[in-house]
């Protein structure tokens, strides 16, 4: 026998239509902050920077407007079974893209902070990390709206790299601390830099589980 269909299912279908497009939203802006947060680190853009921390609150206020169409769902349309797996992920990603806005604006600060001191004494590819997380944040959007769990779960599988890249910078810069005493402060910041970046990395596996989640009913440890 089919399911009897939920009564108000065009008005929710509509809901969650808004709600899945702020969370894409909120996606897109956190990738374009990784990439302006990163720029203003590597090019001393004080300018750039302070965009990227003014601009945090846009983030924020996408993620207020997401929890407040998935309460209005919840109280007034009494979703079930897929229909509230799909509210509850979407919650949930709004969270972990907020907090990556906040890593960002982390970045953006110790590019502030370092702007006018000396480079260290040899390069220290954060852009390969940045890069790479980026790359992460993008795919998984692209897999949010494939509705691809396979895809989410390579894209998790792929955080190995970005911890390994991120090793291999903070081994990086320990080495040119000790190397030079006059590194330990501008050196300390950046492996700060590397922490916030690796930790967005970790935030899209968690959205990889949450995209589990959603399609299959299904908690899968994925990191």
């Amino acid at each position: 026998m089919e399911p009897l269909a939920h009564p108000h299912r065009t008005s929710l279908e509509s809901e969650q239509r808004q709600v899945r497009d702020l969370v894409l939203e909120m996606g897109e802006m956190v990738d374009v902050a990784i990439a302006r947060a990163t720029s203003a680190l590597l090019d001393r853009d004080v300018e750039m920077a302070t965009q990227v921390i003014t601009g945090d609150g846009t983030v924020n206020t996408r993620q207020a407007e997401v929890h407040d169409h998935c309460l209005s769902v919840i109280l007034t349309q009494a979703p079930v079974a897929r229909d509230l797996r799909e509210i509850l992920g979407f919650l949930h990603m709004s969270d972990e893209l907020e907090r990556m806005g906040d890593h960002c604006v982390n970045v953006a600060r110790i590019a502030r902070d370092l702007a006018d001191l000396p480079p260290l004494g040899a390069p220290v590819d954060l852009a390969v990390l940045s890069r790479t997380c980026a790359n992460q944040v993008r795919d998984m959007l692209n897999a949010l709206v494939a509705r691809d769990v396979d895809r989410a779960r390579e894209i998790a599988a792929r955080d190995d790299r970005v911890d390994r890249i991120y090793h291999r910078i903070v081994d990086d810069i320990l080495q040119l601390m000790v190397g030079d005493s006059r590194n330990v402060y501008a050196g300390t910041q950046l492996i700060l830099v590397a922490m916030n970046l690796e930790r967005i990395a970790d935030r899209v596996t968690n959205l990889a589980e949450d995209l589990v989640f959603l399609e299959t009913g299904n908690v899968e440890e994925l990191g």
